[in-house]
């Protein structure tokens, strides 16, 4: 899938019936499971995370599969109940202090089995789908037992008193953007108490372009205090704490203009805030949550095409997902390692791969003898320069960095070597 930046087993399979009828026995398999396979999406992570401050970071993105009413596949509802699909709530570990994707940690992949008719309000955590940034965030902390600090991020939707509670009983920090204008512990409101704090500092910034937004200077201004937010009134939270204490960082866009809907943030975090510099951290933690976005778009529409799967079943699409997700991860890390990461190879690699990417390594310095690889053997970077030159990049610093074109040839071309070299000792009759 990597190589190949397609989740079709027909076109993956490149004609190869034989191939083909493999690949679906795999995922029909009733000891493959979706679960076994979100289990190892962190074996290689578990090590990464060594010694780091991780942003464990967790989303939710719905997979819209084409059905028809006479042919669901046995999907569930996703949107606005008008399409059907699959869900994945990931959660990736990433390097506080360089942006570096370590790897998958834990998430959960499913489709919806009906329609609830109780409303929202009447169900206990356990029984609604935001369950799912609690135990995603339980799951993944015994994953990061050697890492120096964690900090569960995520969007708005994981505003949940619950999670705050559970972050501070875990003992793990947590940033969340706020999505609801909660109750203090003094019985004022959130955003009115954030918008009468005195501005600490201003920025001017530029905002990178987006999809649906072309890059533009933007001016900030940050304000940031403690708060006690108050348990909401509802029967199914009264053995949580009464209040907790965190803090607010705001940080909003002014003279924006008319035209332009402003930025604005209210960061509800565990950490601890004394001063400005502290303020602007955690604003620069949380911009890493632009990392699981990338993620998904690799799986979807701009990356593996996953909507495009053939399949005809939701049990063996929820293993594909589940399969796709570690794929995708290990696309965002080569293109990270374009710009010199240290991050190991073994994040991406396995030994034997390892091996034969030495080899290649030597033969492509020994044919550009004044080019040589400048990243330390067994770094990610230096597998990247590796995969890039077999894909057709130059190699030359002044060079534009190698894309997902060129990586996905060059992993096409490492594929085909690999398995050769797996073969090397092979003795035949």
């Amino acid at each position: 899938m990597v190589a190949g930046k397609d989740v079709c087993l027909r076109r993956l399979s490149k004609g190869d019936r034989a191939l083909e009828v493999r690949f679906n026995r795999f995922l029909g398999n009733a000891k493959v499971t979706a679960e076994r396979i979100i289990e190892s999406w962190s074996e290689a992570t578990v090590a990464a995370v060594e010694g780091r401050h991780v942003l464990a970071i967790q989303d939710t993105s719905e997979i819209h599969f084409n059905t028809t009413p006479r042919r669901r596949r046995e999907l569930g509802e996703i949107g606005m109940g008008n399409n059907h699909g699959v869900l994945l709530h990931p959660m990736l570990a990433v390097d506080a202090d360089n942006g570096a994707c370590l790897g998958l940690l834990s998430g959960e992949v499913w489709t919806r089995k009906g329609r609830q008719t109780v409303s929202h309000d009447l169900r206990d955590l356990s029984d609604k789908e935001s369950q799912r940034w609690i135990a995603t965030a339980l799951a993944a902390k015994p994953l990061l037992e050697r890492a120096a600090m964690v900090t569960v991020l995520g969007d708005r939707e994981s505003d949940i008193f619950a999670l705050y509670a559970s972050a501070a009983e875990q003992h793990f920090h947590i940033i969340t953007r706020s999505m609801h204008d909660r109750k203090l512990a003094d019985s004022s409101g959130l955003y009115a108490a954030s918008d009468a704090m005195a501005p600490a500092d201003r920025r001017a910034i530029l905002l990178p372009a987006r999809s649906r937004r072309s890059a533009r200077p933007a001016h900030l201004e940050l304000r940031f205090g403690a708060i006690a937010l108050a348990r909401p009134q509802s029967k199914f939270l009264r053995q949580l704490p009464k209040s907790l204490p965190l803090t607010i960082v705001d940080v909003r866009q002014i003279n924006a203009g008319s035209a332009v809907e402003p930025l604005h943030w209210r960061l509800i975090t565990s950490h601890p805030v004394a001063k400005t510099e502290d303020a602007w951290r955690i604003v620069d933690w949380y911009k890493q949550r632009w990392i699981i976005e990338q993620f998904f778009r690799v799986l979807k529409t701009q990356g593996f095409r996953l909507e495009d799967s053939q399949i005809g079943t939701a049990d063996r699409l929820l293993k594909l997902v589940a399969i796709a997700a570690k794929a995708a991860v290990i696309t965002i890390q080569l293109l990270q390692a374009r710009h010199g990461s240290q991050q190991s190879v073994h994040v991406a690699f396995s030994a034997s791969e390892v091996i034969a990417l030495g080899v290649l390594n030597r033969q492509i310095e020994a044919r550009t003898k004044r080019l040589k690889n400048p990243h330390p053997p067994d770094s990610l970077a230096w597998a990247a320069w590796i995969i890039g030159r077999l894909g057709g990049w130059d190699g030359y610093p002044s060079s534009k960095p190698p894309g997902p074109v060129t990586f996905k040839n060059g992993l096409q071309y490492f594929q085909a070597v690999a398995t050769g070299w797996s073969l090397r000792d092979l003795c035949m009759p």
